[in-house]
């Protein structure tokens, strides 16, 4: 533990009402002293002071403070927060008192955070849910970021640790105590409550990573031949010219990206070159970029020019149909058959142009988001490392239903329950740490 007492600005940067300032560690209390002129208040009660500059006697600001002695803090240990106003001026000045101060410094992002867990305030899954709630932009980022916060996700594993920490007691007991005979039908139970596990750890797995899209966005890619109206789609979806529409083929040659909240999901379109054979080098890469972007996405909207169907079949039979909703644009300029012939082929009839189909693409784009991204009942993985560690959880009660010996049997318990420790912060997270709270802010 670190005997440090740091600050940093706690609100957000830029001209406002108030500012908040944070102060934590052993000599945070020595604020009111040194810089208000004042003895410590009562916990958690706003107070009005004034903040001096001890060099000068100058005045630097006046407004609230508020005390939290330790443990009752969100660190652990004892807090001061200053509540100031929040001109650049007013704030500029206030950093360069503290940070003259002789019993203060600067705090590194995340490390007030990273203080409240090494207080045992929250762990691991907790610290990066609060992560994901100041990061959310949608509804469902925020409240699958508040589950996390609140202990949801890092209660399973909790539970998970405890149960294998039950059934490894049986073999160290086994293993320990070999002259003396243990109670029949041990074996069997433990074997139970593995076999349990598994298929709970499975279940948790099989997730089509929707805590993932749910934290990081639905990838969506816009894929067609060249003029087939994707950069107008685009446009349409995002209500604003945001990609170049011409007559001229290959005008698209990068891909263009937007971010969009529909029914509360956050959602990445993005905008593609047009796939052709080409001898053009830089379009050639563009049509392999908008391959590999539709091969990755989670959708693939295709975008399909009404008034040339025919040319274009080669391009339909090459999608991957089970993400894939066909898009027969420039509906109102298509002929009858080929609108006819679209329509029964399970193409979705629109105008990018003049919107005419467009509520019908929004909707089912809505709907199979929701379906993709929909929060369940049980927490959801969301991020890699979780991921990982599961899966290493899996595979070590995978080995232990192979193993004969006891001594192999209760090893493979230990690494499985270790796997999940390291998504907690319970054992083994030292080499990850500094990775997980450098994603705060310097004021969290």
């Amino acid at each position: 533990m670190t005997a440090d007492t740091i600050f940093a600005l706690a609100s957000g940067a830029g001209k406002a009402g108030v500012a908040v300032y944070r102060v934590s560690g052993p000599k945070a209390g020595n604020v009111f002293s040194q810089l208000c002129g004042k003895e410590n208040p009562s916990p958690r009660t706003a107070v009005r002071i004034t903040l001096t500059d001890p060099g000068s006697g100058e005045v630097v600001d006046d407004g609230l403070a508020l005390w939290f002695p330790a443990p009752a803090s969100f660190t652990g240990e004892d807090v001061v927060e200053l509540h100031l106003h929040g001109g650049r001026a007013v704030m500029t000045t206030v950093n360069e008192l503290l940070s003259r101060s002789d019993f203060l410094r600067l705090a590194e992002p995340g490390e007030f955070t990273r203080r409240a867990f090494e207080h045992g305030k929250m762990d691991l899954t907790a610290a990066e849910g609060l992560a994901d709630l100041i990061n959310a932009e949608t509804e469902a980022q925020r409240l699958q970021a508040q589950r996390q916060l609140r202990g949801a996700l890092g209660e399973i594993y909790t539970q998970w640790s405890e149960r294998l920490k039950n059934a490894c007691a049986l073999f160290e007991a086994e293993i320990d105590f070999s002259d003396e005979e243990l109670p029949d039908g041990l074996h069997r139970q433990v074997d139970e409550e593995i076999n349990a596990l598994i298929k709970e750890v499975g279940n948790h797995l099989d997730d089509k990573f929707q805590g993932q899209i749910v934290r990081d966005g639905f990838y969506v890619t816009i894929v067609g031949q060249p003029n087939a109206g994707k950069s107008s789609l685009l446009n349409a979806l995002s209500q604003r010219d945001v990609a170049i529409v011409s007559e001229i083929a290959g005008t698209t040659r990068d891909i263009i990206e937007v971010h969009l909240d529909i029914e509360g999901f956050p959602v990445i379109v993005a905008d593609t070159a047009g796939i052709r054979e080409t001898d053009d080098a830089i379009e050639s890469e563009g049509v392999r970029r908008a391959r590999a972007r539709a091969e990755d996405a989670d959708l693939v909207l295709a975008v399909i020019d009404g008034e040339r169907l025919d040319d274009q079949e080669k391009f339909i039979h090459s999608l991957d149909r089970e993400k894939t909703i066909l898009l027969l644009n420039k509906i109102d300029l298509s002929s009858e058959e080929n609108a006819e012939k679209g329509l029964k082929g399970g193409m979705i009839g629109l105008s990018a142009k003049t919107g005419r189909g467009l509520t019908e693409v929004i909707d089912l784009l809505s709907k199979k988001i929701a379906d993709r991204c929909q929060l369940s009942v049980s927490p959801s993985l969301t991020r890699a490392r979780h991921r990982t560690a599961v899966e290493e959880c899996l595979e070590a009660l995978g080995r232990y239903r192979l193993a004969k010996e006891a001594e192999l049997k209760a090893e493979d318990l230990r690494l499985a329950a270790r796997a999940l420790g390291r998504i907690t912060g319970r054992v083994g997270v030292e080499d990850i740490l500094d990775v997980i709270f450098a994603e705060f802010c310097i004021g969290k």
